[in-house]
């Protein structure tokens, strides 16, 4: 692959080391080009006919490329959160009912599930153990009234990957729902919700997709849409949703029965030029040199005295690397790098964390591992942590 050529296609570049694709990612250009000519189309004509939401369509068959799902197993979501929301509001819970998770996750994915407590439904938490979610403890956590496991496909704070594929095995195996936050994953690790035996998967661009916030993927396995009752209907939840009057409530038979009315245009369009970029470089492509980006990394903050959290085993890393230090105030230099390098990292439960994407260079990884105070540096303005 031509990476410098990629690179061209994210401004960002031209300001800063970037590195905090975990966070909010910069839109490639490509996206940034989509959302202008939207915006420009509608403020020429406004909305004339169908044929914006017949763009959207074509995003929705790209959308489900990308997952290796059916089309009408797709549908759009504003957030993570709101397809995670929907999973939760929308299956028919009953007292003494258990949902599986860990300790580890991002809050997207814990406050839907503690929101059902009131309903008599507990939340079992797996702990984290050395930044690794051990499957072994997952699978002891679940008994008879386990009904669903919700996990992330890469941990945001350890950039620890699941194996997706031996959870949705295992969940199969005792008729329990898989719901996956994919966020921290989706373009540039893959994804096969047929292969992994997911259920529910929700995600937004914003992040590893480089897409525009507030515009994302809400996988719902067909066998199973019966099971998930749409918390908000309005007009574009049912067939026939063009046909206004008179009126006939006959919720979709596809996933667009948890779409409620009109959809965020622009957000779509931006995210629709995301994942055809991503496609077209391929996301086995993505893996291989986020890969091998974040190994460098890897090595680089071992050798500076910093004690990695981030498992780097088979098929465990990701593009995230979370690191300790048991000198120095990370957060103290977390903010050093932004002001005075203008290198962009997070701090995130006590640890560093880089995110770099396949458009940084290996010059840009060396430039933070050089930054980076060493373990026998004086503290100076990093403080003592």
């Amino acid at each position: 692959m031509d990476w410098a050529a990629i690179r061209q296609d994210f401004a960002i570049t031209r300001n800063y080391n970037y590195q905090n694709h975990a966070g909010v990612a910069p839109l490639h250009r490509r996206a940034a080009e989509a959302i202008r000519e939207y915006a420009d189309d509608v403020e020429q004509t406004a909305f004339l006919g169908r044929e914006l939401y017949q763009q959207a369509e074509h995003i929705r068959k790209r959308m489900a490329e990308l997952l290796n799902a059916n089309t009408d197993e797709v549908t759009f979501i504003k957030n993570t959160s709101e397809g995670l929301s929907f999973v939760a509001n929308g299956l028919n819970w009953s007292s003494d009912d258990n949902i599986v998770t860990t300790n580890a996750e991002f809050p997207a994915n814990i406050y839907p599930w503690q929101a059902l407590q009131d309903r008599g439904v507990k939340l079992r938490m797996v702990l984290e153990e050395n930044g690794r979610v051990p499957l072994d403890k997952l699978s002891e956590a679940v008994d008879n009234r386990t009904r669903l496991m919700a996990l992330s496909s890469v941990q945001y704070a350890s950039g620890f990957q699941t194996d997706l594929a031996a959870v949705g095995a295992f969940c199969q195996s005792k008729g329990v729902f898989f719901c996956v936050d994919a966020i921290q994953s989706l373009g540039v690790f893959p994804i096969d919700v047929k292969a992994m035996g997911i259920d529910f998967l929700a995600a937004d661009g914003h992040k590893w997709l480089c897409g525009p916030e507030g515009a994302g993927v809400f996988y719902v396995r067909k066998e199973i849409q019966g099971h998930l009752r749409p918390t908000c209907i309005g007009w574009a939840s049912v067939k026939n949703k063009w046909k206004f009057h008179p009126y006939h409530f006959e919720l979709d038979d596809s996933a667009r029965r948890y779409d409620s009315g009109v959809y965020n245009l622009p957000g779509i369009y931006g995210l629709g030029a995301s994942i055809d970029w991503v496609l077209e470089v391929g996301v086995e492509n993505m893996a291989k040199r986020l890969l091998a980006l974040t190994d460098r990394l890897v090595a680089g903050v071992r050798d500076k005295g910093y004690r990695v959290v981030s498992p780097r085993g088979p098929g465990e890393g990701s593009g995230i690397v979370a690191f300790k230090s048991d000198t120095h105030d990370l957060e103290a230099i977390q903010k050093h790098l932004q002001a005075e390098h203008r290198i962009i990292t997070a701090y995130r439960r006590k640890r560093l964390r880089s995110s770099p994407h396949v458009y940084n260079t290996e010059r840009e990884i060396d430039q933070l591992i050089d930054a980076l105070p060493s373990k026998t540096a004086p503290v100076r303005s990093f403080g003592c942590g």
